[in-house]
């Protein structure tokens, strides 16, 4: 079985005048980056490997996470294919992972990431808020087998506040 754990970035800044690969994330971001990272420590699911997007603001969300969850840096790999807005390259991303990685956390943005959401998942999802994190579960053996998946529990920060 492969399992792929989908995190939106939080929520950004738009107060500075910098890149949009640049903007960091707001206060709330960090406290709803927090609040969910700490409601997935309680599911026992540890990822393999964990992959972000270059962008400011989801690599500071990745980092929230593997600080709660007690993930070592080495375990992380930045690729730009993830700082993707429609899917396409997250989706060739992931087919094309490592057969040996069972469980991959991944950081990166929307649409693509409700796209993926829906394309691969058994729940419709209209939207995913920043922050908010969906564990789809794959029956196959090989990355590049995955097409129809189970959505195993999502978590979204106004869940729990």
């Amino acid at each position: 079985m492969k399992t792929i754990i989908l995190v939106r970035h939080a929520k950004s800044s738009w107060e500075y005048d910098v890149s949009d690969q640049e903007r960091p994330l707001k206060k709330r971001g960090i406290n709803d980056a927090n609040l969910v990272a700490n409601a997935f420590t309680e599911r026992l699911l540890v990822p393999n490997i964990v992959y972000s997007s270059p962008a400011n603001r989801a690599l500071s969300t990745c980092k929230i996470f593997m600080k709660v969850l007690k993930i070592e840096a080495d375990m992380l790999e930045i690729h730009a294919d993830l700082y993707d807005f429609g899917g396409e390259n997250v989706i060739s991303f992931i087919k094309k992972l490592d057969e040996d990685y069972q469980k991959v956390m991944i950081f990166g943005h929307n649409h693509a990431f409700t796209s993926i959401c829906n394309i691969f998942g058994d729940k419709f999802i209209d939207n995913l808020p920043t922050s908010g994190l969906v564990v789809i579960d794959f029956d196959v053996n090989s990355w590049s087998e995955i097409s129809h998946g189970t959505t195993r529990f999502m978590i979204l920060p106004r869940d729990l506040k």
